[in-house]
Order: structure tokens, then sequence, then C-alpha cells
């Protein structure tokens, strides 16, 4: 049930980077290094669920910095 609550909202690279405050390639170099796992779209772009990106981005520490 808890999975359901997820929000699995997919973001750009462009969106996930501005939340961590880094480039779009750096997003994609986590993706090729496993630290998040992207969705393809049809026409081959990476994808990011939200509810992953919000876990990496509360365990990184960046958030209380980013909300303040």
């Amino acid at each position: 049930m808890e999975d359901q609550a997820r929000d699995d909202t997919l973001l750009t690279p462009g969106e996930v980077a501005a939340r961590f405050r880094v480039d779009p390639k750096t997003v994609t170099r986590w993706a090729n290094a496993g630290k998040l796992s992207a969705v393809r779209t049809l026409g081959g772009h990476r994808r990011y669920r939200r509810s992953e990106v919000d876990e990496l981005l509360a365990a990184s520490g960046l958030e209380q910095r980013t909300q303040g």
C-alpha cells in the first residue's frame, strides 16, 4: 500500500539537476553509474521517478539546505 502512495511522476534530467543544483549531464552520469534508475521514453529520452529522486535528495542531506 505504501508503494502506491509514492509519487511516481517522471522528471526530466533538467528538473532533477535543478533540485540538486548540478548540470543535467551530471544526472545522466549518475544514471550510468547506477545511482538513479532512468525510464526511457519512446523517443529515447531519460526520465527519473520523483520518489527515487526525493530519496536520493534526502540521503544526500541537500534537502534541508534547499528548503530553507
